[in-house]
């Protein structure tokens, strides 16, 4: 089973529910494979996932786009780790 984790954070009355939702994360294992996670970005409707370690530490941020991208690459394998995007991934 792949851990999958949404963290919600409390509002306040005056906070719509657009701006709440605004704010949920998804979070997603980094062993979790590229194929898995488009789909638990379709299931969720977001377009970016919070990565994590094996101690529930973050890790990074990889979007649809970032993931596409490696899927499209010659070099993809079904084998390819969120690990792996995340560590390819250009410093900001």
């Amino acid at each position: 089973m792949t851990p999958l984790r949404t963290q919600l954070r409390r509002t306040s009355p005056d906070e719509t529910v657009a701006q709440a939702v605004a704010q949920t994360v998804t979070q997603a294992a980094d062993h979790m494979t590229v194929e898995v996670a488009l789909s638990v970005m379709a299931a969720a409707r977001t377009g970016r996932l919070l990565v994590c370690d094996g101690d529930d530490r973050p890790t990074g941020l990889v979007t649809r786009a970032q993931l596409a991208a490696a899927r499209a690459a010659s070099s993809y394998t079904d084998r390819l780790r969120l690990r792996d995007v995340v560590d390819a991934a250009p410093a900001p």
